[in-house]
This record gives C-alpha cells, structure tokens and sequence, in this order.
C-alpha cells in the first residue's frame, strides 16, 4: 500500500510550531518596507490617495518604464579584425580535465567570444568522471578578482625573471652547503608533471618529492601498497553491486575523491523488479547515509567492531569483537546479506586506520566482488603522512634550504600549522605558487601567480589506463605562470610545456593522434590491471578489535558538499549553496544528536522573521586546545557521543570579507586522522544562521513525497502505492486528473517539452544548483538576504526527514490508529522526530503547469504559457507586484528586492567588471522589482532547435537538455519532448512510478516525479 507517513522538514518545525505555522500562512516574512518606496518623512506622513498608492508600488506607465531602464545598456563594439574561430552569438566547447589535488572531472567548457562561461560534462565514451557541485562553480573562480595577479618577492611585487633567477641561485646554494631542496605538491596524476619532477631531482640529487594531500587518504594508500605494491586507490563500480555495505564511507560526498555516485544509482533504480540495497553504519548524517535503505548510526568505535564482525562472518574467522548488542543483530544481518551477495556484493570504509583498510582488501578479495577490481585504480590521491610529518621535523631542524610548493596551503591547512610557519622562518628560500596570495604565499618569501586550469595545459591519468588533457580555454587573464614550465625552466628545457607534453604523450598513447585526444578530451588505453597480494588480515583484525572508544565526544571531521576542502572559499556560488543535509548556507557548524542536545541544554530555533538561530559551544581538545564560539546544529541521526564539523572554512586570507566565514577545523585535525576525542560545553550568545530549510514549506500538503517498499512495488497494483488523488464532483469521487477548471487546447503540434525527476536517482549533490546558476546568471544575495528569505536559487532541493526509522513503522503506526482521539494524538506525535530518519531529496523548481495559477493573477500579463509547455516570464512587462508569487503552490518564483547587478552592497562576482565576465549572454539579468525563475532553459531548447533548422535535421532524442539535466550525471533528471513518442521522456512519463507534485491542485504541471522505492 502507499506510505501516508507524516514528513517534517526541520526539528525546529516540530518545537516551534506557533511561528512556523504563522511563517507558513504569511508568504513574505518581513513588512513591505514602504518607507523605502515613499521616501522623505513629510511624505509618510501626509494623506496618500489609492491611485497614489499603486504609483508607489509599480502600477503606473512611469513606473513599469523606469523598471525597465534600470536595465544596464552597453555599446557594442564590432572586432575590427575577427578570429576566424569565433563567430558572435554561437557557443564553442573545448574537451578539457581538471584536478585539482582534490576534485577532478572530464569536462566540456562552454566558451561565448572567448569566455569559459560554464562546465558541462564530457559525455564521449571513455569520460567516465562527471564534474560535481564544485566544478561546476570553478568556473566562476576564474574569474576571482582576489586571485594573486603578479609575482611577489618580500612581499613587493617582482617580475618573473627575478623569480627565476632566485630560484635557481638558491638552489645552486643549497647545492653547494649540503642543504635539503624540498618539491612539496599535492597529488599530481600528470605523468609529465611527474618526468619532469623526475628530471629535477635526477640533476638534484638532494632533493625530494613530497606530496601533501590535505584531506588525507594515506591509510587507504599505505593498505593497498601493502597488498598490491602500487600506492593507488580502488576504483569501485557500485553498478555491479546488489548490496553495499559502507562502514563510515560517505562514497555519494568526498570519500577517497567522490564520483561514484552515477555508478550507484544506476542500481538504485528498479529495473525488472530489482534494485541494489544499501547498509550505511555512520556517526555523521552524510549523503551516503540519506540514500541508504538501512541506515545506523554509531560511533568510530562502534564501526571499527562492525567492521571486525563483518569480517568474521564473510571470512569465517573468530576474532573476538566487543560490538555494542545494540547494533550486533543489524551488523549480523548486513553481514550474512553481504556473504549470500558474493560476488554482487561489496563493502568499502572510510576508517582512517590501516587495519580497517586491510580488511576492507581482504572482505572484497574473499567475495570476488565485481564492483572492487584493482584494474584501472585511482590515482587521485598519492600523500603519505609520514613524509609530510618529516618534512616539518626537516624544516624546524634547519635542514631544509630550499622549499617550492605548488597546490597545497600547509599554513591553514595542517593541525599544527604553528610548526610549519616556524620551520618556514627557518628556510632560506621558499616558493608558493597558487593561484592566491593564500595563508601560506603571505609567509613565504616568493608568492608566484599560476593561472586557473581553465587558462593552462596539462595532463592527467586519473586511473590507471586512462589519459586525459587540459586546454586552456582563455589567454591567462594575469601575468601567470604554470608549475610546470618553472620546473622546465630549472631543468634547462627549451621550448613550451605545450610542446613537452605533446612529445611525451606519444609515449603513453598508441593507436591515437595528438589532435584526436585533445579533440574528445580523453584516451582510454589497455586497462592496466595491479598483480594480487595478501597480508596479514588476521592480525589487522585482531589490532582493530581491540582499538577502545575515544574519552568524551567523538569529533568526526568531514568535507561539506559546496565547500570540499577549502579551496574555493572565495566562490560566492558555494559559500550561497545550502548543504544538502542542513539546508545551511555561509557558514560550517557542529552538529549535535538531539539526545546530546538536550543534555547540554543547546538547541535551535526558527525566530519571527523566518531565520534559523542556534546555540554556540565550546571544542576542547584533549591537549587543550579550545575552539569557541562554534555554531551548533541539532541533527537528527548524527550517533549518540559523536558530534560533526566541516573542514574548509575560517579561512581569512585573499578573501573578499563576506566570504571569511565558519570556523577552521583543520586545527582540529591532528595526526590526519578525522576522529578527534573532544569535551563540548555549551558557550553563551545565539548564532544567526543562513538556512533555507523552514521556508517555503509547501504548506505542509501530505502528497509531496510518494515512497514505498520494493516489495510492495514488486507484488501490488501501482494504484496503491501510487494513487491518483481524489476530488468531489456532483457529489461523487472521482480522480483529480480528470477534472479541469480552464479549457485545454491541442497540445501534440510542435514540441511539448517535459522535465522527468526521479527520487530513487537523485542523491541531493546539488550539482543542478550550482549549473543552473551558471546558465542562468542567477545572483547571490547573501547571509542577511537568506535569512529573510529571499534567497533567489531557481532550483532547490528540499530535503525531508520521515517520522519513524523505517518505512514500514510508519505504515505500522499510522495502521494501529482507532478513533478520533487516537488519530489526532498518534498524528501529533508522528510529527516529531525520529533518532535515526529516513531522508527524502525533491529537486523543486517551477513545475511549468499548463493550468498555471501564476499566470491568472498577473494584471500585466507579464507570465505567460508557450504551446511548448514553458511558463514564460516578459521581464520588461513584470512590475513586481508579487501575486504570482502569492498563487504559487510550488513557492519557486523569486523577486528581486534590490538590483544585485553593479551594487556594491552585494560585493559578489556581479560587482566587479572582472566577475562579470561569467554572464550568460543568452539569458538577461535582471533588476530591481523583477520577478524571476526557471524558464526550463529556453535559451537552450531555442538554440536546439535552430541549429537543427539550420542543418536541415530532426531533433534526436536527448538532444534537448536544461541546465540541470545536463548537470544531473545520475540520470535523475531526463530533459526531453513528450511528442516525440519514442523519446525517452515519454516512457518516463507512461511509468507507473510516475506522479506530480501536489496533483490534486489540477496545475498540470510539465515536471513529472517518480515514486521513491526503498528496499528495505
């Protein structure tokens, strides 16, 4: 049968009813600030007419026509002498790859007369890695009005050969005194970038190669050099897996690189009644754990037994474990499923302990897994953290002479930063190349600029067989220069890097031109398989099972999806991205159980003007080091005894001062290891927070969300576990779908486009946000604005929590209900969180109905409807009178309060000539007193159709895409038009599972969802 669970969107919904309810019922939050509209005070005070009145708020000609100058003009200037390359208004794309020691995608860059505006994913065969929220906004980043601009040495600005010629004299004197010439760089995975460094140390006999990696993989390494003799990473495919089990792996966020989301959710899908399962045993509420069909929450310590009983039962062996009772029968079950799987199962971990990674080697090695091969391994992440522990001890010594560093920042992020910066005094020349006059460029004695990889070349082998090219896209905006061409420089090399890489390339390819793989961005070789290996599990076993919990609270530090580890703090599109599970924006925070919080009488609540406010606490390391004045947020599902807090933040240097936000937890991240033993104390004060969670509620409507369980789908008619709605007409109950209140017209002539969401594939990564923002030019409006609810995304993804832990004691619940008294008491606790919920993600953007409410409303006809099923918005017609805002069910349009364009009270990239470079010619930005929201990309699907027209072709299926269906790599959303019969999206839309949001309002919406099924 269909789940009739209640569904909560926040624990403060729960506790503050009386102002969530009147948030609910009041659709802007704050008073219309009129004062601002009349001006002077003789004018508040005097007697103002109706017709007055609407002059004021936009009624009038005068005012419509002032709107619409506001509108920048610019003049266009015509090339005098054109590249043949660019021809004005068409879009060029360029194949290119980027890693950046952390993040790493095959990429498309959209290019306008020479601009990168906006990443799209490289879909050629062969490109298996998808660009993430984070690389979708790095285009942005280049366009960075803060980043490093020239070299600097001392502090003074220099040129570059100066900066050679620095260079190469103190290594010249370090050669001659006998002292350590240090290359300290995060991973690389460029196999020239390697010759070359090669070549250094072979004319530099002295000196060494050390790779930092700040969010460290180094125990998963040190493991499978161990069994495997490569220090390499798994490359898992979990679309060969029937059952994962995870043990503190958050493998849909940042765990050993990401990108496996796409894998798993081609499983997660029901296809001939099958779809994979999924255990997640975490202390974190993590993407992992919102999409698994069994979710349980405990501790490090609690995991490291867990992962010791699983090994047991998979392997036979009897090591004595002391897993908590609690969990043991959920473990056991996990277990015997994973053993009975075999081969179709598999398990990961992101323990930080080597012993857990062994036997993580050893689980998989004794199922035959499919989804583990050590054929093609990652080669993403290569830093050992003894070698970076010797380097300090080497620089604070004074054997260090000389120290380059290229991609790391080790002064904000090493724990113990303090010893880095004074073993730095220490050397007598060192060199920071980044792209910013970053915490660690600021102490060193040569800052030197390197352009973004969007304006560099490379070249990446991200697993092994696989080989893939940076272009750039744009001449350096800056007087840059790459790592690379300073290491041909101390070699002696002649010649560009350019030319290096292309004659080093044949070596590594065959059977492929040089202009073939730079054309599709990537080659895909012989797959190089890593010969088997073994060691000694049964004693990895035994020193894990006696591991004991730490003292206090278990901190579990983790990378936030928007801001990963740090590297873009400066990206406004990432600091305004809600976190998928908080809803939070600007800023990072401890999360707390709510057991824990109510211990230490911390909470959160929803105040009058719609904000979030929470508590701040005090960490305090057991070797006493203390952060204050750390928000907190009550997370429902976060284990008992642990507590949460996200890396990447609190970073103050070569950032605009809206951006200095959160609090630096890398401080916190002793030894490299991501569990830290810490007392928390409740501090006084209130913290505001930016959190998009309790607004736009969709009124609390029951039929939002649809779930239910694979068994149900599998053995009842879909009427039951998706029903139709019902409504009265003449006194009888018929369903919603087939009564109307306009008339329709013929809607199969021409195209008729349609948006398809599934829930089952969607994982919240947010990668449709941040692209829609690009495609867009969507503005960012800031903390303050959040908290009044204007944020102005076009897309959202609500995230749901369900009332019970399971499915099925929901129904259970919901089942045993007797009488009125009964029903209102169960309903009213149903309403209250579980300790450990199930997790829903809804992408929500406008629905496009063709029966839509906004459009009756608006008395300048400013929304309109197109025969190809897109809700139009005439801009220059709209006068912001809000209503149509007021009749959304959906609540997805937005209106500009302020111009966020050239206004230097929103300092973001809109403000600077320089950021601006980003805008989408295609689409208008808008001003003040605007109304705006998704237009189903109509720039892109008009294109299409030209381009079509113009070759004299017909559209193939899966030609027309959105901004964020293009994003979307885990084919959650599928873009195409419902009278082309043999497209994709009209099978989607003759799916069962298939339903629209709020369907008994009879909008008729154009977005189509499809029922979330959970194998539980």
């Amino acid at each position: 049968m269909s789940s009739n669970k209640k569904y909560w969107k926040s624990v403060e919904e729960l506790e503050n009813g009386s102002i969530v309810e009147a948030l609910r019922n009041n659709e802007f939050v704050e008073p219309i600030p009129t004062d601002e509209f009349l001006g002077s005070k003789e004018a508040m005070s005097s007697s103002t007419s109706r017709r007055d009145f609407l002059k004021y708020v936009g009624f009038s000609t005068a005012a419509a026509t002032l709107a619409a100058c506001e509108g920048p003009v610019n003049k266009s200037i015509p090339y005098v002498l054109q590249p043949e390359q660019i021809i004005p208004g068409v879009a060029d794309y360029y194949a290119t790859s980027v890693f950046d020691g952390f993040d790493f995608a095959n990429l498309l860059v959209k290019t306008r007369e020479g601009r990168p505006i906006k990443i799209d994913n490289n879909t050629i065969s062969g490109a298996k890695f998808t660009a993430n929220a984070r690389i979708h906004a790095s285009i942005l980043s280049l366009y960075d009005n803060m980043r490093l601009k020239e070299p600097k040495i001392g502090g003074k600005d220099s040129t570059w050969s100066a900066v050679d010629s620095k260079i190469k004299s103190s290594i010249v004197e370090a050669n001659a005194k006998g002292g350590q010439v240090v290359l300290l760089t995060n991973t690389l995975a460029s196999p020239s970038t390697e010759k070359l460094i090669g070549q250094f140390i072979a004319s530099n006999p002295g000196a060494k190669h050390v790779i930092y990696d700040a969010v460290s993989s180094s125990e998963a390494l040190d493991a499978f050099e161990t069994v495997y003799g490569e220090r390499a990473l798994v490359d898992y495919d979990f679309s060969k897996a029937s059952l994962i089990v995870s043990v503190g792996a958050d493998f849909l966020g940042d765990w050993q690189g990401g990108g496996y989301d796409s894998g798993y959710a081609q499983g997660r899908v029901p296809k001939n009644g099958k779809m994979s399962r999924h255990f997640q045993l975490e202390a974190n509420m993590t993407l992992s754990g919102a999409a698994a069909d069994r979710r349980l929450p405990m501790s490090t310590a609690n995991q490291k037994q867990a992962l010791v009983h699983i090994y047991n039962i998979v392997t036979g062996s009897a090591v004595a474990v002391s897993l908590d009772a609690a969990f043991k029968a959920e473990v056991t079950k996990a277990a015997q499923q994973l053993k009975a799987a075999g081969s179709k199962g598999v398990l990961v971990s992101g323990i930080e302990d080597k012993n857990a990674q062994l036997l993580v080697l050893a689980i998989n090695q004794v199922l035959a897994s499919e989804a583990f091969t050590t054929t093609g391994a990652r080669q993403i992440r290569k830093g050992s953290n003894e070698k970076v522990a010797q380097l300090v001890k080497d620089m604070k010594a004074g054997s260090v002479h000389t120290l380059i560093m290229s991609g790391v920042n080790p002064v904000y992020t090493l724990a113990d930063s303090a010893s880095f910066v004074e073993g730095l005094k220490k050397v007598t020349t060192s060199v920071s190349l980044s792209l910013k006059e970053d915490e660690t460029a600021l102490v060193s004695t040569i800052a030197a600029p390197v352009p973004h990889y969007l304006e560099a070349w490379g070249d990446l082998s991200l697993t092994n067989g696989t080989y893939s090219l940076t272009q750039p896209t744009i001449r350096p905006l800056f007087d840059t220069k790459q790592f690379q061409d300073v290491l041909m420089s101390l070699n002696g090399l002649s010649g560009t890097y350019y030319d290096y890489i292309k004659a080093n390339s044949s070596s590594i390819v065959s059977g492929s031109s040089w202009n073939k793989i730079l054309h599709d961005g990537v080659y895909v070789g012989a797959p190089q398989s890593i010969a088997g290996g073994t060691a000694d599990y049964s004693g990895a076993a035994s020193v894990l099972a006696s591991s004991k919990a730490v003292p206090g609270f278990e901190l579990v530090l983790y990378t936030k999806t928007g801001m990963g580890d740090g590297q873009q703090a400066n990206n406004p599109w990432l600091q305004e991205f809600p976190d998928p599970i908080t809803r939070v924006s600007w800023d990072n925070y401890v999360t707390v159980s709510s057991a824990d919080a109510r211990e230490l009488t911390m909470s959160n609540e929803i105040v009058a003007n719609g904000g979030l406010n929470g508590s701040y606490a005090t960490i305090t390391t057991v070797d006493g080091l203390k952060l204050e004045n750390v928000p907190v947020i009550v997370q429902p599902g976060q284990a008992v005894g642990t507590i949460g807090l996200a890396l990447g933040y609190g970073r103050k240097a070569a950032l605009k001062e809206e951006m200095q936000v959160g609090i630096n937890a890398y401080s916190l991240y002793k030894g490299f290891n991501n569990v830290q033993s810490v007392t928390l104390e409740k501090a006084g004060g209130d913290h505001e927070f930016a959190c998009v969670q309790g607004q736009k509620t969709l009124m609390g409507r029951g039929d939002i969300i649809k779930e239910t369980s694979l068994e149900i789908f599998n053995t009842k008619d879909a009427k039951l576990w998706n029903p139709v709605p019902m409504v009265s007409l003449d006194h009888k109950e018929v369903e919603a779908t087939t009564v109307d209140l306009w008339d329709s017209f013929d809607r199969s002539v021409g195209h008729h486009f349609n948006l398809s969401i599934d829930l089952n594939a969607c994982t919240g990564c947010g990668a449709c946000v941040i692209a829609c923002h690009a495609e867009n030019n969507v503005p960012v409006v800031g903390k303050s604005e959040i908290r009044r609810s204007r944020d102005m995304h076009w897309l959202r993804i609500d995230r749901y929590y369900s009332s019970e832990s399971t499915f099925e004691g929901d129904n259970q619940r919901k089942n045993n209900i007797s009488g009125l008294s009964s029903s209102l008491s169960t309903f009213n606790e149903m309403e209250k969180a579980g300790d450990n919920p199930q997790v829903s993600f809804q992408p929500v953007m406008c629905q496009h109905c063709n029966h839509a409410p906004c459009e009756t409303v608006c008395p300048v006809a400013a929304t309109s409807h197109s025969r190809q099923g897109q809700n139009h918005m005439a801009y220059n017609r709209c006068v912001g009178t809000r209503y149509c805002a007021n009749n959304c069910p959906y609540k997805v349009r937005r209106f500009n309060w302020f111009l966020y364009n050239k206004n230097s009270e929103f300092d973001y990239h809109m403000n600077d000539d320089l950021g601006r470079m980003v805008l989408n010619p295609d689409v208008n930005v808008r001003s003040r007193g605007v109304m705006e929201k998704c237009s189903m990309c109509i720039q892109m699907t008009q294109a299409t159709i030209l381009n079509a027209k113009k070759e004299g072709r017909e559209i193939v299926d899966g030609e027309f895409q959105t901004a964020c269906s293009n994003a979307c790599s885990n084919g959650a959303m599928t873009f195409g038009d419902v009278n082309d019969k043999a497209s994709q999206i009209t099978k989607l839309v003759e799916d069962d599972r298939m339903y629209h949001l709020l369907e008994h309002v009879g909008t008729k919406p154009n977005v189509i969802y499809h029922v979330k099924v959970r194998n539980t």
